[in-house]
């Protein structure tokens, strides 16, 4: 076995846990394979002859990229979105590229599931809310046990603010969501997929059904074919409006937007349409809001969710 082939199979040996550290950090699962396969370009760059924990050492590297990403979208004032829930196909690719694929180690469909829920929406959405910074301290420390010493390294501060910025963290994270909280973005979510998976069969009678009686639908100006503002009432006639879409609904997926679950279309990667939703505690969508006005889709807070 040469040193490329080596480097490979223990690069796979630490490939779950890395996208799992990187998941975790950037709350996207395509931005999370990008930090691993950077991380394995670095790797291929380096010389590790005398790193002595190899696991470690990718570990801090994920670390580093991904607040690279972190930062980068703080400064861009937006989030990742398009294809952040790669199929089995590209989750096919994703184990081969740069020569550290194949065997085992890469995760099928199933595991990338069990990844996103271990996380669980409320935590994504609290998470959303701390500052790059405290986000790798919180993550790094709390739920993967890396010793201070080491994350202050990857940020590049002293032991003590590292300890602080973890602090202020877990207290945010403690503080929210409550437990209804989570069910309410349970119950959120489980609606939307609904409304989704109705779209996209151009289901009338599902879309009906989902939707509240006196649900009101606004489009803003970039949205509407006829480029100005639109509003509809009613649910026989937002549903209407729905199976027209049905092509743009196949190209959609669920969301947390601003902190509420509701759906993106993103083909290639390029934001195009959010709508937001407000959903009913008798499971009903009573609004949405379709969103594709540049200015302000740059100020919403999107993260793409598994369908």
């Amino acid at each position: 076995m040469d040193d490329t082939e080596w480097l490979g199979a223990a690069f796979q040996e630490h490939r779950y846990h890395l996208r799992a550290v990187a998941y975790r950090l950037l709350g996207s699962m395509s931005d999370a394979e990008d930090a691993v396969q950077d991380t394995w370009l670095r790797l291929t760059g380096a010389n590790t002859s005398e790193v002595e924990n190899l696991g470690g050492w990718l570990t801090t590297v994920v670390a580093r990229v991904s607040l690279n990403m972190l930062r980068s979208r703080r400064h861009r004032q937006e989030e990742p979105v398009g294809d952040s829930w790669p199929g089995p196909a590209q989750m096919a690719l994703a184990g081969t590229v740069g020569g550290a694929g194949g065997g085992a180690g890469v995760g099928d469909p199933e595991d990338e599931a069990v990844l996103a829920d271990s996380v669980g929406l409320a935590l994504l959405v609290v998470l959303d809310t701390l500052t790059p910074a405290e986000r790798l301290a919180f993550v790094l420390h709390d739920t993967f046990a890396m010793p201070f010493t080491e994350v202050a390294a990857v940020l590049g501060r002293s032991v003590d603010a590292t300890r602080q910025l973890a602090s202020r963290a877990r207290r945010r994270v403690r503080g929210a969501p409550s437990p209804d909280r989570a069910a309410d973005l349970a119950r959120q979510r489980e609606v939307a997929a609904a409304f989704l998976a109705a779209a996209r069969g151009g289901d009338f009678s599902a879309l009906v059904a989902v939707l509240d009686s006196d649900v009101t639908l606004t489009a803003d100006a970039t949205a509407a074919p006829a480029g100005r503002p639109v509003q509809l009432h009613g649910a026989e006639t937002v549903a209407r409006g729905a199976v027209m879409a049905s092509g743009d609904a196949a190209r959609s997926q669920l969301a947390l937007v601003d902190g509420a679950v509701g759906i993106v279309s993103a083909p290639g990667g390029r934001l195009e349409t959010v709508l937001a939703l407000t959903v009913s505690a008798e499971r009903r969508i009573t609004a949405i809001d379709v969103i594709a006005d540049p200015a302000r889709l740059r100020r919403l807070r999107l993260a793409v969710l598994p369908d």
